[in-house]
């Protein structure tokens, strides 16, 4: 929950650190000094001193083992002439808002906070110092660190329904939360393609619904299975152990026991739970399924004998419903449902599930808890205790707030880690969209849309992994990893003084620490980022930029590969004909970064000036409007940072050539992937003009005409005089009943218009 600054902070000058020296510590701390004495050596003397019966102690002693081999003694009495690290409680700091403070001289380490989340967030913060500094005989440089988060809810989720793994990867997951200082593990445990919780009184769940004959191999626009048997579970003994992990890191962990949506795997083992009775099978594709729960009272019996089971096992504030994209054309064709809306009054099938929601808070407040769910348990009015979790956007989590309700913001355009974080030519394959480090830094959880009243109501925020396209552990890592230590900064709390650049800085110096513990992380900071404009000569310029300001970057124009020996960058590049740009890092002949490469097209309207009569998305923004004639086309394979996408709105476009030119024809690139809810334009028109005033008879082009050329659309034209140019492509609107997504905004997806 948002906290007002204790008054301390208002007074000292937040991170006064030297402007030579770069302390590797994420999340940055709100007050840092070095100080003017020696620093203080770890040795195998060193006593580690705490209250009698403390538990972080232990937790210190094992970090110390693990970084520098070290074994130390410990004891309940300071002795000052000892070289010595001790954890004191101070009642004087602020418990609630989980402040510590560290003090570092050349004869102690003096950690204290008023509660133990405080000296444990003190101990992660000494055991990154470690890490960097055992480098230099383990001297920590003498400093003062008084801290304390911003928000109360600092989480990261994770989806073990669509790849299942074991319990010693939740723990490593559990760490890596641990040591950035956040302290929320949202567990996603049952889905339609695997029920992952042992429930003693329905086994069938397990049996039957943790098991699925095959998976999808590729991305889902491929629809390939590898027809090999999948799955796995944990038992109530396994997610006991986990939790009390967990708790011993200041972590809770939430549950996500998804109704009545994403349901088909409980289907599969119960089928009499549904509309139609079924026979289900477990889910093999990934995306949005039409059989949910049928929400009538042998359902609710079944799922509060369910959560009977489940929430004894977590000790957690709140268990999360999902609530999440639960198609209704079961529930429409359903008599038992629609006798159900009759009875209770109901407007609709959205108030039937707002229904079935409040009839499942009523029993869990019962029972001492509370509810979140994802913003669609907005729709048909919110049970009065929920919480929210809004992720198509942050619009649900402002209305939520307004409305007195708690919410936790996970918007995918900043918070959804299963996206591509680098150029998706050269990333493993993912489900698309582009959420670099910079766009996860740059989030703010509180809306500006909020007063300072309703701001009060934003618990924090999360990322989410979803793992359709995660099939083991290590590719989790890679799409988390260092994600989750950008998100961890936002969630801890900035300033004015806190910026990407030195955010960078100290995560460079951090990676020891993770290539230490031997994470699979992300090496996409590294790559050389492309920035393309147009030159005023309508040519494409291209300005090359690496992480490392010290690497220098060579390139290729010729298709061969870099090397310390290719062309040496140092000013934009004029691209003026089809080119293949090959470049990467180096420093000194080491090469640093992956190849970044990048096709270029040329055509007539390369570089023109683009006029967009509705913006696109905020996830989906690519390059603006200059992304439809930047010369270079998206990968439909792994469509990314290179499309335009629209949700729920047409791309209109107006294309000013600069002069008239004779134009023959003109191609539009569209993309269809449902599974994501991306759809063909219902229909595309193209017009053109020499003076911007009189067009041309409007062409029209079908959905039938687009799917047939697979989405190249390509209008031949009479020759002809032009300079404007309109593309209109209309989006679907409400994606139709059996598809993926019914009921909801369809996506549209537009790139490059050649004009030739």
């Amino acid at each position: 929950m948002y906290r007002k600054i204790a008054f301390i902070f208002l007074m000292l000058t937040s991170s006064v650190i030297s402007a030579q020296t770069t302390i590797p510590i994420i999340p940055k701390p709100k007050y840092l000094r070095l100080e003017e004495t020696s620093p203080f050596s770890i040795t195998k003397q060193t006593l580690l001193i705490a209250p009698k019966g403390n538990l972080e102690v232990q937790f210190l002693k094992e970090i110390i083992q693990k970084q520098l081999g070290f074994d130390l003694a410990t004891s309940t009495t300071a002795l000052k002439s000892k070289n010595s690290i001790e954890l004191s409680l101070n009642p004087l700091l602020k418990m609630d808002l989980e402040e510590y403070k560290i003090e570092i001289n050349s004869n102690l380490i003096h950690i204290e906070a008023a509660n133990s989340n405080g000296l444990f967030y003190g101990i992660q913060t000494l055991n990154q110092l470690m890490e960097y500094y055992s480098k230099t005989n383990s001297q920590i440089p003498a400093l003062t660190i008084v801290d304390q988060p911003k928000f109360k809810w600092r989480g990261m989720h994770l989806d073990v329904s669509r790849h299942f793994f074991p319990k010693s990867d939740i723990k490593k997951y559990i760490d890596y939360l641990a040591l950035y200082k956040m302290n929320v593990f949202h567990w996603h445990l049952t889905d339609d393609q695997g029920w992952r919780i042992e429930i003693k009184k329905y086994p069938k769940l397990t049996s039957v619904g943790a098991f699925r004959k095959e998976s999808m191999v590729g991305h889902y626009n491929e629809q390939r299975f590898d027809g090999k048997s999948y799955g796995g579970f944990y038992t109530q003994e396994d997610i006991k152990e986990i939790v009390a992990y967990a708790q011993q890191r200041h972590i809770t962990v939430v549950p996500e026991i998804e109704m009545p949506g994403h349901a088909t795997a409980a289907l599969a083992a119960y089928p009499e739970f549904s509309c139609t009775s079924g026979p289900f099978e477990v889910a093999t594709k990934w995306g949005v399924l039409d059989d949910v729960f049928c929400p009538n009272e042998n359902t609710l019996v079944f799922l509060k004998d369910v959560l009977d089971e489940v929430l004894p096992l977590f000790p957690s504030e709140y268990i999360h419903i999902g609530g999440d994209e639960c198609p209704k054309t079961r529930w429409q064709q359903c008599a038992k449902c629609q006798a159900l809306i009759k009875r209770e009054g109901l407007k609709d099938e959205h108030e039937l599930q707002s229904y079935f929601v409040s009839q499942i808070e009523k029993y869990i407040n019962k029972k001492g808890k509370k509810i979140i769910g994802w913003d669609e348990i907005l729709e048909g009015g919110l049970a009065p205790n929920a919480a929210v979790m809004s992720w198509r956007g942050t619009e649900g989590g402002i209305a939520a707030a307004k409305a007195k309700h708690f919410v936790v913001m996970s918007p995918g355009s900043h918070c959804y880690f299963d996206h591509y974080q680098g150029e998706q030519k050269t990333e493993p394959l993912a489900i698309g969209g582009y959420t670099p480090l910079e766009m996860v830094y740059d989030f703010d959880p509180i809306p500006t849309e909020l007063t300072a009243d309703e701001s009060y109501y934003i618990l924090g925020a999360q990322g989410n992994v979803w793992t359709e396209y995660m099939e083991d552990f290590a590719k989790v890592e890679y799409m988390a990893m260092p994600r989750i230590a950008a998100l961890s900064e936002v969630l801890w709390g900035k300033d004015s003084t806190s910026n990407y650049a030195d955010f960078k800085d100290r995560l460079l110096l951090h990676f020891s620490l993770l290539d230490k513990m031997k994470v699979n992380y992300s090496k996409a900071l590294f790559e050389v980022k492309a920035k393309i404009t147009a030159s005023t000569t309508r040519l494409l310029q291209v300005e090359l930029v690496a992480a490392n300001p010290s690497s220098s970057i060579f390139y290729t124009l010729d298709e061969t590969q870099p090397t310390s020996h290719s062309l040496l960058y140092s000013k934009p590049i004029t691209i003026e004909k089809n080119t293949l740009l090959k470049a990467a890092s180096f420093e000194g002949d080491t090469q640093k970064s992956t190849v970044l490469e990048q096709k270029f097209a040329i055509h007539l309207a390369t570089g023109a000036t683009v006029t967009l009569k509705e913006e696109p998305s905020n996830s989906y923004k690519a390059n603006g409007a200059f992304s439809l004639v930047d010369g270079m086309y998206g990968d439909r394979g792994k469509f990314g940072r290179d499309w335009l996408g629209f949700s729920g709105k047409d791309a209109m476009a107006t294309i000013d050539l600069g002069s008239i030119k004779k134009v023959h024809t003109i191609t539009i690139d569209v993309l269809s992937s449902p599974a994501s809810w991306i759809y063909y334009p219902k229909q595309i028109t193209v017009s053109y003009s020499e003076n911007g005033i009189d067009y041309s008879t409007e062409r029209s082009i079908s959905v039938q005409e687009i799917e047939v050329s697979k989405g190249i659309v390509k209008v031949e034209i009479p020759s002809a005089s032009l300079r404007y140019i309109k593309v209109n492509a209309f989006n679907q609107g409400k994606i139709v009943v059996g598809n993926p997504g019914a009921g909801e905004p369809a996506w549209l997806f537009i790139d490059e218009i050649k004009v030739e």
